[in-house]
Formats: C-alpha cells, structure tokens, sequence
C-alpha cells in the first residue's frame, strides 16, 4: 500500500475527515458551512498524518519545489514570484526554483506560505485526494496555507470551488459571510464583485469560529470568507472540490446540438443579401429558425451522450494512481504464474474496439492498445480488483502474455503476493 496505507486501509476518506458527520454530508453539500471539530471524530486526531510542519520545511527546504507549486501572500496581495525564486545553481538551468532562505526572511516578516498542488507532490496528501474525488465524483486538489502568528494571508474573498479545511497545526480564526453571488461558476471570481464582497464582509457573519488541530470547515462555493493566525504558525490544508454543475450539462448539450445543427441544410442556409446589420426586424424569421431549429437539436441528444461527454471531462480532469515505471517494468520481465497483479487505482477505463479488431483502453494514465485475445484478462482483473497471473487465462503462456502487457500498458501493477 502507499501513503497512510492507503488512507486508513480503505476507510472512506470522508469519513476520516468528518466522522459521523459524514452521512449529514450530503445536506450541506452546495448549501450551507459545515463545521466539525476533532472531538467530534472517533479518532479525535489533529491530522498531522497528512502534513506537518516538518513536512512543510522538508518541501520548502528540498530545493526541487518550483512556481507554481509555492505561492506566498502578504497584507492580502499575492507577492511576485522572484521575491521567493532564485536560480538552480551551476547546469541546473531552472531560474525559479524555490529559495529556502528568502522564504524565511518573508515569513519573518509576516508573509503566508501557500503550497499548491499538494497533491501532486506529497503523498499522503496525494492518496487522500485521490480517494476523496472517487468518492465525491468531483475532481479534487489540495493547497496548504502556512501563516505566522497575527497575520493573515488573503482579504475576505469567495472561491468558484467548495473547500473542506483541515487544520493541521496552531489555530486560526475564521469569519464567514454568506453569499453575494450564490454557486459562483469558475469564471465569476470574487475579483469581479469586490466592493459587493467588501460591504457583505463589514456585515455580521454567518459564522465565526477558531479552528484548532484537528477540525474541519466545509464550505460551498461563494461564501466569503477570511482567515487569521493566533498565538503561533498555523497551518491548513484546503482540498478543493471542482464540482460537476447542470452548467457542464448545458455546454455538453450544446456541443452535441452543434454538429445536429451543421447536418440541417436550412440553418446552414446564407442570411439575405444587403444585410442590416443594426436592426433585427430583417433576419426576425432567420432568427425563429435558428431558435426552433437549436431547441429541437438539444431535444434530440441522448442522454448518453451528454454522460459520455462528461465522463471524458471528469476522465481527463483527474491523474491516475502514479506508479514507479522503472520498477513496474522490471517486474514486468520477473513476471511469473505466481505473480499477483492488481488493477491500478483510479484509471476510469474505457475499453472499445479497433478497425482491425484489437482492443483500446482509454485512461487516465492515457490510451494503451491491447490485443484482442488479452481482453478477458482485462475483464477479469477489472472485476476482481486483483488476481494471480495464472487466474488471468486459462492457456498459461497467454495468461503471461496478457500480464505482461497489463503491466507495461500501466493498466495494472504486480503486487507482492498474499
């Protein structure tokens, strides 16, 4: 297993995070905050499992973190990126690398470290990211914010996605407000209404909390909200949820509309000649025909159609479970009856057939090719989740054949057997 065993040995990670709160989940999901302390979860844990402030210092310190994986903030303004970048050294080539001593001088003197992407590079936080999201349905990522005693990082603002925060370290004190603009899209940023938020900010808040090792904050996109550290360094990990809208399903049904609307001759038809550009009174009648024409396309596309096209959004928004390829691929080689393989996580496979009767897999991790013949191995290990190599096929060398090929396609991985 990976990091944190693979979260818990296969606890639901919301229910890591929120405890019984989680079957309560689903009524504030785009609605209303969510506040649930430590003590309220069976462990009672602070979360430190997932990053600490060694680990912080540990990626700010390792010199291969770049831009943009490290944002830094200060009085509510995002700081320019050389202010905390220096050069790689001598044939390194890379002149943003992360300078471990300009970030102690500007933390020093007040300054919020954001880490973003952690789930990219850290994998605790990785694995949990990635179960979250399978869990949810809802592409999700991770940001850390690491803010001295008494400052605070950004000004009250909204997000365009939801947050679950968990604070890792120190304690923060969060004031919430309610909406000015409620289930904001992701192109409504709060910078575009920021004197709507600052008067909603000045008025008393929907809630107000201090958050302390352990706890956890949901809050759906378009609450506004601000953060300050108190005593000490705080620190939290901010997973964001880019939620699937009825928005995504209207552009789906637009774009499947479109190529209806290319196949009827008279939307392709040429508006008159000498066209009045200025008035619509001229192009009323061509105007009815493109509406009744474009409400007809969209009634006529299936819903599969819209699903498949938002199962290839969702598909391409998420990484598959990374795997270490020199390993996998000596294993490959090693590869015996007695091996056990897996199915890899998170891959969302689509399997089709070719022109010439092979098979391919459509992944995450990318589209792999596949003889016809090692299909049922496929469908078996897609329904087992794990098998012996020699359970992949009755025929021996074609159960090795076929392993072989799951294996450096990185469909599945080779496992130490049970």
């Amino acid at each position: 297993m990976t990091s944190e065993q693979q979260v818990r040995a296969g606890e639901p990670a919301l229910t890591r995070l929120l405890g019984p709160a989680a079957e309560a989940f689903p009524q504030s999901w785009g609605r209303r905050p969510l506040l649930v302390p430590a003590r309220d979860r069976p462990d009672g844990g602070d979360l430190a499992d997932l990053l600490d402030l060694a680990g912080v210092d540990e990626l700010l310190s390792s010199g291969v973190l770049r831009t943009p994986f490290l944002r830094m903030a200060k009085d509510g303004r995002t700081l320019p990126e050389s202010a905390f970048t220096a050069p790689g050294g001598v044939g390194a080539g890379i002149p943003d690398q992360v300078d471990p001593d300009r970030v102690r001088r500007l933390v020093a003197d007040g300054a919020t470290v954001v880490l973003q992407g952690l789930h990219r590079t850290w994998p605790a936080v990785r694995d949990l990211v990635a179960q979250l999201g399978s869990e949810l349905g809802h592409p999700v990522q991770a940001n850390a914010y690491v803010t001295p005693p008494q400052n605070q990082g950004f000004d009250h603002h909204y997000d365009v996605h939801d947050v679950l925060v968990l604070q890792l370290h120190g304690e923060k004190r969060w004031v919430v407000h309610e909406p000015v603009l409620p289930a904001p899209l992701r192109d409504q940023a709060w910078q575009q209404r920021r004197e709507q938020v600052a008067r909603a900010a000045a008025g008393p808040p929907a809630l107000e909390a201090t958050l302390r090792a352990g706890d956890c904050l949901y809050l759906p996109r378009g609450y506004i909200h601000a953060a300050r550290a108190l005593g000490g360094t705080s620190a939290h990990l901010t997973l964001g949820i880019q939620q699937w809208t009825r928005h995504h399903l209207a552009e789906a049904l637009l774009t499947r509309a479109r190529r209806v609307l290319a196949a009827d001759d008279q939307v392709r038809a040429s508006l008159p000649a000498g066209l009045d550009h200025t008035a619509p009174e001229p192009i009323a009648e061509d105007i009815e025909l493109a509406r009744r024409a474009l409400v007809q396309a969209v009634a006529s596309v299936p819903d599969d159609e819209v699903a498949a096209l938002l199962a290839d959004q969702d598909r391409s928004s998420r990484r598959a479970e990374p795997v270490p390829p020199l390993a996998q691929l000596a294993a490959a080689d090693r590869l015996s009856l007695e091996g056990v393989l897996r199915l890899r996580h998170h891959l969302a496979p689509v399997v089709e057939p070719t022109e010439d009767g092979d098979l391919q897999v459509r992944t995450r991790a990318g589209t792999v090719r596949l003889a016809a013949e090692h299909g049922p191995a496929l469908e078996r290990l897609q329904h087992a989740g794990a098998l012996p190599v020699a359970e992949l096929a009755a025929d021996r060398e074609l159960a090795l054949q076929a392993a072989r090929s799951l294996v450096v396609g990185g469909l599945a991985v080779v496992t130490p057997a049970p």
